[in-house]
């Protein structure tokens, strides 16, 4: 212990600090006034700096974070396969050290964001919540979704293949305005937004199966541009939405599309509606094949493009190792951080969605009565 001070203070250190997090996650209150007070300023001072670098800083760190972790694994393993007998020493400060630093960097990410899952989310600030789903409001705001979809459908450009072909660059250039109108139905989520930043290396976050990663450290909205673009806004609503201190992908799905359709852009618009309806008609294929096929029947064959490229683009990646390997991870992650559903909280949209905008559905013909399951 004497031997090794310095290393021994600091993971015990890290243990405390660790410790400490564990138990006073528990009260509400307190994790309350630390991401209002300290959190949330921090990330949004954190985001603004990084908003003056064009490229995103997430990237840079995590890149030299792989070469730096990569290159001490390397150079200690070199070091004592050289060293004849091996110091029992070094070998132990080696592994000390990667400990301690991993240690360390789970307190900045508890810090920094596993404090947001314990703190008031939107539910909570709001007073709407999620509720059970029937098999009725389901299939009625399914049919909601669609039939708004295929109307926005009409008002995005198309390519000579039918396809979505609003670029890239202008979504990103018109992300900045489009949670305006919902900032006036929720106060609490005004947030002067920076926009966000497209990813360098998008065709590995596909491989991993993410359309995009909000990183709290530097308050960064970062977005894949190598997915199909029809559903591009509703990624960038989400990352903003993470911005604003929410930290369930529940409540940023949900917000995500209502931010979107809540807009004055067509192609947020035809996203919201889009990516809505997805979660919904996915969740209604397991309840109700056949009113799933009558749904998606009716829909036009512009959007039925744009579904059946965003599919096999997905369907490459599908089977990857890559995939499993880090959908288990995140998984892990956001269980450990006091999510249980883990990676199928994406797919809990749907109960905000149904709970919602069922109120909206009364008056529309032809969704008082759900189709006979005929499986």
């Amino acid at each position: 212990m004497a031997k090794y001070r310095c290393l021994h203070i600091w993971f015990f250190t890290d243990f405390l600090l660790l410790a400490a997090y564990v138990i006073c996650r528990r009260n509400r209150a307190w994790m309350n006034a630390l991401t209002r007070h300290f959190t949330l300023p921090l990330q949004q001072i954190s985001g603004r700096l990084c908003s003056h670098v064009s490229v995103s800083v997430m990237e840079i760190l995590a890149a030299l974070l792989v070469l730096t972790a990569t290159g001490y694994l390397i150079g200690n393993v070199i070091f004592i396969a050289r060293t004849n007998p091996p110091r029992r020493g070094y070998i132990y400060t080696a592994f000390m050290r990667a400990v301690c630093a991993g240690l360390s960097l789970e307190v900045l990410f508890c810090l920094m964001w596993g404090v947001n899952f314990r703190a008031d989310g939107f539910q909570e600030q709001s007073g709407f919540y999620a509720r059970p789903v029937s098999d009725e409001n389901l299939y009625a705001v399914t049919v909601y979704f669609a039939q708004n979809l295929s109307i926005a459908a009409d008002h995005v450009p198309r390519d000579e293949n039918g396809l979505f072909a609003v670029s890239r660059a202008d979504i990103l250039h018109d992300a900045p305005d489009i949670y305006d109108p919902t900032e006036k139905i929720y106060p609490f989520l005004t947030f002067d937004d920076i926009g966000v930043k497209p990813m360098f290396f998008s065709r590995l976050m596909s491989r991993m199966n993410f359309t995009g990663f909000y990183f709290s450290c530097t308050g960064e909205a970062n977005v894949n541009v190598d997915s199909p673009a029809c559903l591009l806004p509703a990624t960038v609503a989400h990352e903003m939405t993470h911005q604003r201190g929410i930290a369930s992908e529940q409540e940023c799905n949900f917000l995500a599309v209502l931010a979107c359709v809540n807009s004055e852009n067509p192609a947020y618009i035809y996203a919201g509606w889009l990516d809505g309806y997805i979660y919904l008609s996915n969740a209604l294929w397991k309840s109700n094949p056949d009113a799933y096929r009558e749904i998606y029947a009716a829909l036009p064959q512009t959007v039925r493009t744009d579904l059946a490229d965003n599919s096999a683009y997905w369907d490459q990646f599908r089977d990857g190792v890559v995939k499993t390997v880090s959908t288990t991870v995140y998984d892990g992650i956001l269980k450990s951080y006091g999510d249980n559903r883990g990676i199928r909280s994406y797919g809990a949209v749907v109960d905000l969605l149904t709970a919602y905008y069922a109120p909206e559905t009364s008056s529309l013909p032809g969704t008082s009565e759900m189709p006979e399951n005929g499986t």
